[in-house]
């Protein structure tokens, strides 16, 4: 990833406040589908304080990086759109001393805010270069409170299991995956996108329960790039 050039904080700061309030508007529009009219305020003091301009690839205009969409970072895969990163981070309900699993580092950006939150992160990422690029900027930017891993999302991370959380960035086709629920500690929560590459797709909210029965409700359409699993 290119080093960015430097950029005034002030004007940063103001198109990341503008940012927080299309956020909320969402929020409020979409209240019918996730039955959350507003989201938490650390979830967006996380949004505010986030730099999403770091974590873009290809150094845009301020106005492009915190436009509230998504953005492509190479290799197939994108940055979230900003309401969906806070709609995510939202569901999860996160408390300060939260170990989180995180599959598909992509560019680091919604792994950053979930750091900002929870105690720590365990993020894996497919590919080699977006893995790399992820944690060197998610280290220049000083998070401590983060590991990421280059291996098979689909699989998880087991030696850091169990999370108290798992979010997962792209979709899965043929449901959950079982090493997903089986990671996941009982109480804990999933937030993970369901359905086809090119079909319909659902944002869906997962449970484990007190004895280890897992639930899962939609929440909300949404278009995802694959989960794609390397090959053995």
């Amino acid at each position: 990833m290119a080093k960015m050039k430097p950029i005034p904080s002030e004007e940063a700061e103001r198109h990341r406040a503008a940012l927080v309030r299309e956020v909320e508007r969402d929020a409020a529009d979409t209240a019918s589908w996730t039955g959350r009219r507003t989201f938490s305020a650390a979830v967006m003091d996380a949004i505010a304080r986030v730099p999403r301009h770091v974590y873009i690839p290809h150094e845009p205009s301020l106005a492009v990086a915190y436009a509230n969409r998504p953005q492509p970072i190479g290799g197939g895969q994108t940055i979230s759109q900003p309401y969906i990163v806070a709609l995510m981070t939202d569901l999860l309900n996160l408390p300060p001393d939260a170990r989180v699993l995180e599959v598909g580092t992509g560019s680091g950006y919604q792994c950053a805010v979930l750091a900002e939150l929870a105690a720590h992160v365990f993020s894996v990422e497919r590919l080699p270069n977006l893995a790399a690029a992820a944690l060197a900027v998610l280290k220049e930017q000083g998070y401590a409170n983060i590991d990421v891993l280059c291996a098979d999302g689909a699989k998880g991370w087991s030696e850091h299991a169990p999370y108290d959380a798992i979010m997962v960035t792209a979709a899965a086709e043929g449901g959950v995956p079982g090493a997903l629920i089986e990671q996941l500690a009982p109480g804990g929560r999933m937030v993970i996108p369901l359905g086809p590459r090119f079909g319909p797709q659902m944002l869906t909210l997962g449970v484990k329960d007190a004895n280890g029965r897992f639930s899962s409700t939609p929440v909300l359409p949404v278009a995802f790039v694959p989960l794609v699993t390397r090959p053995e």
